[in-house]
């Protein structure tokens, strides 16, 4: 079974400093994440994102509590990380965080690469109801995002 690809794209204004500071703390993902999966961070193993760091998760996914644990598989300062889920209800989840400088503040990209577990069945329940979650999930972030740098309820969106 292929994987599945979601690509967002976000232009936040502010310096890329601290734009990427923000997310390098792993508790401001609570922050951004819609309230309706009851996420929180239970664990980092750093303070600040880098290679190497361990993040433990609790969510609640259509009412099933769920555990998620990743792992920071690459780190540049300013530039990028990527996070990887080791334990979840995804087969693969490889999620890249890419920030870059233009004009006017950071365009923000997300590139996340999944797979769900089942094959027919996970593939029935990704076109049925998983990918119009992440959707709704990405979109409350873009809007969070937003807010947060002060850009407002949408956003600048590219």
């Amino acid at each position: 079974m292929s994987d599945h690809v979601l690509e967002r794209r976000q232009l936040v204004p502010g310096q890329i400093e601290r734009v990427f500071e923000f997310f390098e703390d792993p508790y401001n993902l609570e922050r951004i994440t819609p309230p309706w999966l009851r996420f929180e961070v239970r664990e980092a193993s750093d303070a600040r994102v880098r290679e190497g760091t361990r993040i433990r998760y609790r969510l609640s996914w259509q009412g099933i509590p769920m555990r998620w644990e990743s792992v920071i598989t690459d780190y540049r300062d300013n530039r990028e990380f990527v996070d990887e889920m080791t334990t979840g209800p995804y087969a693969r989840w490889h999620h890249r965080h890419l920030f870059t400088p233009v004009e006017g503040g950071v365009e923000m990209r997300d590139v996340v690469s999944y797979r769900l577990p089942l094959g027919p069945i996970g593939a029935l329940a990704h076109s049925l109801v998983v990918r119009r979650q992440l959707d709704a999930i990405f979109d409350y972030r873009r809007r969070a995002v937003a807010e947060v740098f002060g850009a407002g309820p949408a956003g600048l969106a590219a």
